[in-house]
């Protein structure tokens, strides 16, 4: 049973782990496909920021409950509720309608989609830093079905194909995973649900194995890259690798390697 007060609601939607520097974000309502509620929106919201404040995780996973959806997309129920109600667009009343803050993440996140995505659990996947689906399902973009938008697509042109991504926006055609891995979309495609989570796993325990502060440069250096263009990522990722090679943990890579033992890094 879903707990009654909002705080406690949110917490039962989107649940969250911290183990051996991997944190693990879990939506969990399969009973709506694993939708994503105003309560679950703000939970997110509140995660990333606390993930960021937290310099224990190294890496961060988030996936789903069980239920052959990834992420339906938005509450759409709860969405008309609120237009009745308030006579406002939901997106008008949430913290972050377009997931945006999960791409500011200091630290890879690794989608691991135990199931179809689309719509908002598109945009879930797309602001992931690297993808695990499950073999036989698809994604898509289809807000143009139910008169929604997708600005937040436009991200998307680094990542697929114009023709493709033309596609998905216009048509609302579901994808199968096995094209987007293809693509280059996706990382890895497993054969269950169970097999998608320890890929990511396998993926996040690697990179918090590796030396933090590098890991995090590395994402924001390409990221800058598609934010800016070639030139200026380029020159922006410089800036942010200046801090990596003065730091301590710049010193313990090479000494551990010498020495023939794992380097203990410490962040700074």
């Amino acid at each position: 049973m879903t707990p009654a007060n909002p705080s406690a609601e949110a917490d039962f939607t989107v649940q969250f782990a911290v183990a051996d520097g991997v944190a693990t974000v879990t939506l969990n309502r399969p009973e709506r496909r694993n939708a994503l509620s105003m309560a679950a929106n703000r939970r997110l919201f509140q995660l990333w920021g606390q993930i960021d404040a937290d310099p224990a995780i190294r890496a961060v996973i988030l996936t789903s409950a069980d239920c052959g959806t990834f992420c339906a997309g938005m509450d759409l129920q709860e969405a008309a509720e609120l237009r009745r109600s308030t006579g406002r667009d939901i997106l008008d009343l949430l913290d972050d309608p377009f997931y945006e803050r999960m791409r500011q993440v200091r630290v890879p996140v690794i989608a691991a989609m135990t199931g179809h995505f689309t719509a908002a659990g598109m945009v879930l996947a797309a602001n992931a830093d690297l993808r695990v689906g499950l073999a036989g399902t698809s994604g898509g973009i289809t807000e143009a079905k139910v008169g929604r938008g997708t600005p937040w697509a436009a991200p998307m042109v680094a990542m697929l194909p114009l023709a493709v991504l033309m596609q998905l926006v216009t048509t609302a055609e579901m994808l199968p995973v096995e094209r987007l891995l293809a693509l280059g979309f996706l990382n890895a495609v497993e054969a269950t649900p169970q097999a998608v989570r320890e890929r990511a796993l396998g993926y996040a325990r690697a990179i918090a194995a590796n030396a933090p502060l590098s890991v995090q440069a590395a994402k924001a250096g390409l990221l800058a890259s598609v934010e800016l263009g070639a030139q200026a990522g380029y020159a922006r990722s410089r800036e942010q690798h200046r801090a990596v090679y003065a730091s301590e943990d710049a010193q313990e890579g090479p000494r551990a390697f010498a020495e023939k033992r794992p380097p203990r890094w410490q962040g700074r």
